[in-house]
């Protein structure tokens, strides 16, 4: 089954492990690499979300010192991140290194969008408050989803993944056409603060939320096939992909009430 994440979308799909559970019409190479296991996933995500924070807190202390050094690593983290997940979506690298130069681009700039969405840059007062909130509201939505999939309440089939993949490419749409708007009249109505922006914002979140489900479920998928254990990476690097843009869109929604 298709994932509509488009990092976990190339790793291989349904029942290409199927001779790891197959001993008797399969004999392995005598170094065949072992299968995949949950906590290999458990870690490699461990790993990646730990070089996240650590790369943020980088921007975090330059804002202190030079703040437009800070600014300019969040563009150069958010450009390279993005750079690297068409890497890994087209290229097929979901290796260890993909994963962390992801975690490090990335790092860079969940450092710096917190500080801009939360104000801190101007001085803030609620700003760490605010950082605060967003993480634990990313966390809670991520426990509650990895709840909901282990339960069964909501199952991902075929149609889900299509609508999810459908809605998903409509948001990028409209965040394209919305950043083109603004670069060429100054006009912003999906990220102001107003309440289409809001709405906005809460379809994202939702959307995210969702994700969680398709990456759950492929690694579900991975573990019970018997997949080699490098492809944790892969798995790791798409978890990571829904978290931060769950958790900006979150931090993003709280700075608007902020706002107002």
């Amino acid at each position: 089954m298709r994932s509509s994440n488009p990092v976990l979308n190339n790793l291989p799909a349904s029942g290409s492990y199927d001779t790891f559970q197959n001993p008797q019409q399969y004999q392995a190479p005598v170094q065949a690499e072992r299968p995949m296991t949950v906590d290999d996933v458990v870690t490699k995500t461990g790993i990646t979300l730990g070089v996240i924070i650590v790369f943020a807190l980088v921007t975090f202390g330059l804002s202190l010192v030079n703040p437009g050094l800070a600014l300019i690593l969040t563009a150069i983290g958010g450009i390279g991140g993005f750079i690297t997940v068409l890497v890994s979506a087209f290229g097929r690298k979901t290796g260890a290194a993909t994963t962390l130069i992801y975690a490090a681009f990335e790092g860079l700039f969940v450092g710096g969008i917190s500080l801009l969405l939360s104000g801190a840059l101007i001085g803030g007062a609620d700003a760490g408050a605010l950082i605060g909130q967003a993480i634990l509201g990313t966390i809670g939505v991520f426990l509650g989803m990895l709840f909901v999939y282990k339960t069964g309440a909501i199952r991902v089939t075929p149609k889900f993944t299509r609508i999810m993949t459908g809605a998903i490419i409509g948001v990028a749409v409209l965040a394209l056409g919305n950043l083109l708007l603004a670069l060429f009249t100054d006009m912003n109505p999906l990220r102001d603060g107003g309440p289409l922006a809001i709405v906005f914002s809460l379809v994202c979140i939702v959307l995210a939320a969702l994700s969680f489900l398709q990456d759950f479920d492929v690694a579900d998928r991975l573990v019970r096939q018997g997949a080699p254990s490098k492809m944790a990476w892969g798995v790791a690097l798409g978890l990571a992909v829904t978290l931060v843009w769950l958790y900006t869109e979150i931090l993003r929604l709280l700075s608007y009430f902020n706002r107002n």
